[in-house]
């Protein structure tokens, strides 16, 4: 289940606690995308609700982070003004606290339970250029959470992240711009293959 802070109007917001709940009730894993946290009040408080009840990962970029480990502000609205190694001191606190995963988006991604951080460079700058890049990223992470083993869950989501900034290349290569990619990118994304993964992954 995919839990994104993107219109948290107050059915919503009820709605997300409610969901949450109900998926650590029926042990199933979940993802928190804190979009705009830190800069937009309301969703610092939803998000400060949701933290509580123990997502299984955390997903978003280097200053939702930070905001949402409560050592700094945000970004610029749902933009990053931090860089993902700015933000591994909180990725590692919120991992710690709250036995989540947290994947950190930006040029060299991180992916850490807390104890250990995995790195992917890849992807284009394209990505940035597509609205809601970001939130389709949180959908594919809770996708593969839904089908890891007990324990697995550093392994899902760092293979999530690599499977989607991986199929951004190729859909790059052959695009003519930003709108030719988004369509390119969804159609290399469900035809990736694990040949694919291996010649390009580039991770530490």
């Amino acid at each position: 289940m995919l839990i994104n802070l993107g219109t948290p109007h107050a059915e919503q917001r009820a709605a997300m606690l409610e969901a949450a709940g109900a998926a650590n009730d029926a042990g199933t894993p979940w993802v928190l995308d804190p979009v705009a946290v830190g800069s937009l009040p309301v969703r610092t408080a939803l998000a400060a609700e949701l933290l509580a009840l123990r997502p299984t990962a955390i997903r978003g970029n280097a200053s939702e982070v930070i905001a949402l480990a409560g050592l700094g502000t945000g970004g610029r609205g749902v933009d990053a003004t931090d860089n993902p190694e700015d933000a591994l001191p909180a990725a590692l606190l919120l991992a710690e606290k709250y036995g989540s995963v947290v994947a950190v988006s930006g040029p060299t991604d991180l992916i850490t339970n807390g104890v250990q951080t995995l790195r992917v460079s890849n992807g284009d700058a394209l990505l940035t250029r597509v609205t809601g890049g970001g939130c389709a990223l949180g959908a594919v992470t809770a996708a593969f959470l839904a089908v890891a083993d007990d324990g697995g869950e550093l392994a899902a989501v760092a293979a999530a992240t690599a499977v989607y900034t991986v199929a951004a290349e190729p859909a790059a290569e052959a695009c003519s711009g930003p709108g030719s990619f988004a369509a390119g990118f969804l159609d290399r994304l469900a035809s990736l293959s694990g040949a694919d993964l291996e010649q390009r992954l580039v991770s530490a």
